[in-house]
């Protein structure tokens, strides 16, 4: 089971800060957490950068460790 924790825009477009969702990699996470909180976060998620356990992960194809914890962060204005 993964902890996926939100920031920011995907915060509030999932409605809820922390959970949990079983999946095998961040495609089928993303399909799975748009099933669950709808198009708001589809467009948050398409556009998010993650990490999986504190690295960044940009394929979104390979597996997810079991129980790691996916951090979903929004692109962020300014800098």
């Amino acid at each position: 089971m993964l902890t996926v924790r939100y920031f920011a825009g995907a915060r509030a477009a999932a409605g809820v800060s922390t959970e949990t969702a079983d999946a095998a990699c961040l495609d089928d996470l993303t399909s799975l957490l748009t099933a669950r909180h709808g198009e708001r976060l589809a467009v948050v998620l398409k556009a998010a950068s993650y990490l999986v356990d504190g690295l960044p992960v940009h394929d979104r194809t390979v597996s997810l460790p079991a129980e790691a914890t996916v951090d979903v962060l929004p692109p962020f204005a300014g800098g």
